[in-house]
């Protein structure tokens, strides 16, 4: 799988996420309390909302329609109404940019 370059470090704030667009699918980035960066699905599995627009807290993130909660790191559902798990997706910090393998 190739390593695309989705967006700079610096354009993610601690506990925030960007949205990243490639080849007609849609992923979520995330920054974490702790300075490391994670990729998910970028829409929830419960009704294709955009994550980017959620609220992100330490690890998690929660869905701005219906407050479902997933872990970023392992895309695990934590609170329903969604109850199918994201997809996750390698990430690494090279030269200031974040990569993910997709």
């Amino acid at each position: 799988m190739p390593w695309i370059d989705a967006c700079s470090a610096k354009e993610i704030d601690a506990e925030d996420v960007v949205r990243f667009d490639h080849n007609g699918r849609t992923f979520a980035i995330f920054r974490n309390d702790k300075d490391e960066y994670y990729c998910t699905d970028g829409l929830c599995t419960h009704e294709e909302i955009h994550l980017a627009d959620g609220l992100v807290m330490e690890n998690t993130v929660e869905c701005p329609k219906h407050a479902s909660v997933f872990n970023f790191t392992t895309g695990e559902v934590e609170t329903p109404p969604a109850c199918e798990n994201l997809h996750t997706y390698s990430t690494r910090v090279e030269n200031g940019r974040v990569m993910i393998e997709i």
